[in-house]
């Protein structure tokens, strides 16, 4: 499979895991036979926006009865392609999408909405919510279900988004371990949804609940969003250790350890450390380290064995989130001083070309120390 099928293939799941999840506008649920929903009708619709890859400019509308979702993808050369593989053409099709789905270029759809849910990549938020200010009336909830951190600024997304939209929409973020391979699939699943007004995080609560997805509410965006950051940069050094040959014991030592330093960063920055033992933290840790859906773990993998790093970026074929966030976490630890000696082995190993082998070794022979920092105090 190609890189650019991978990252269409990749693109029609997140569309699907959408379609299944949500309940919009002037109807009760868009599948109540499905999921057995039986609300009241909400006035609102909900709009699904992703873009990714280096060239983002494309609109994908699909809806079912006068709900409406809309998703802003890929070049127009691309369009055909994505919907061969949406209505189970391609032969790399697994799921499909529903026959109304259609096409657009107007961003100037989102005018009318009550939500939109982001899903760009890191890089990508800032230049999006800039293009989606013009567009946006006052009070529209934005749901940002991007991971990663600024390079730029240090900032987490839901800033950047607040900072283009000049304070006129309430941000919320969105996010656990939802593989949307397995969303699409109906397969039980949980997230969370954190604001920091209640009602806002109710808001998206109603609108993506349903019997096959759960949602919890939480007022902690700080560390929902470091958690969400951080956890590819494990996932990346937990493939890195499988690529090598390593057993489950070290994976067990890496992703515990790892959630520690993630757990010291988000409460330096404000964040609560509860956060980080929920489905934000340790929750989404365990899927994308342990997942073979997970593009980070895949990417180490292929480091493990020994691929340059941009061979193993080139590869995996579409974004890997924790290659930025490597760098861009480290920033962040140097600015607040907190110690994050598994982050900071990450960027030696994807910016300065160390041997993965010599920087476990450095690892394991670090000085002797306390597991819980409180001990014996």
């Amino acid at each position: 499979m190609s890189g650019k099928s991978r990252v269409l293939r990749r693109i029609l799941l997140l569309a699907l895991a959408v379609y299944l999840i949500c309940s919009v506008a002037a109807v009760q649920v868009m599948n109540a036979a499905l999921f057995g929903r039986a609300d009241e009708p909400k006035e609102l619709t909900v709009r699904y926006t992703d873009v990714a890859a280096d060239y983002p400019r494309q609109t994908v509308t699909f809806s079912s009865g006068s709900a409406q979702l809309t998703g802003w993808l890929y070049p127009a050369e691309d369009a055909a392609a994505l919907v061969v593989i949406a209505h189970g053409l391609g032969a790399d099709a697994e799921t499909y999408l529903p026959e109304t789905m259609h096409f657009t270029a107007d961003l100037a759809c989102v005018a009318d909405c009550g939500a939109v849910l982001m899903v760009t990549p890191s890089y990508a938020v800032r230049e999006t919510a800039a293009k989606l200010r013009a567009f946006l009336r006052p009070g529209t909830v934005v749901i940002s279900a991007s991971k990663g951190i600024e390079k730029s600024t240090s900032l987490r997304l839901s800033q950047v988004i607040e900072e283009e939209l000049e304070g006129k929409c309430p941000v919320v973020v969105l996010s656990g371990p939802s593989h949307a391979e397995e969303v699409g699939r109906h397969i039980p699943t949980g997230v969370v949804a954190a604001a920091d007004r209640l009602a806002d995080a109710e808001l998206v609560q109603d609108l993506f609940m349903n019997k096959r997805f759960r949602v919890y509410t939480s007022d902690d965006r700080i560390g929902t969003e470091i958690c969400a950051a951080l956890k590819n940069v494990i996932a990346l050094c937990a493939g890195c250790t499988d690529g090598m040959g390593c057993g489950d014991n070290t994976k067990a030592l890496l992703m515990t350890r790892g959630l520690a330093e993630m757990a010291r960063l988000g409460v330096a920055l404000g964040g609560r450390k509860d956060t980080f033992t929920g489905l934000a933290g340790v929750g989404d840790l365990i899927v994308t380290c342990t997942s073979m859906h997970s593009r980070n773990r895949r990417c180490g993998i292929l480091i493990g064995q020994g691929r340059p790093v941009a061979q193993a970026l080139e590869e995996i074929g579409a974004v890997v989130e924790g290659y930025y966030a490597a760098a861009n976490a480290r920033t962040l630890a140097q600015k607040a001083g907190v110690e994050m000696p598994i982050s900071q082995a990450a960027y030696e190993v994807l910016y300065e070309g160390r041997d993965p082998k010599l920087v476990v070794t450095d690892l394991m022979g670090r000085a002797k120390r306390s597991e819980l920092e409180e001990s014996w105090s």
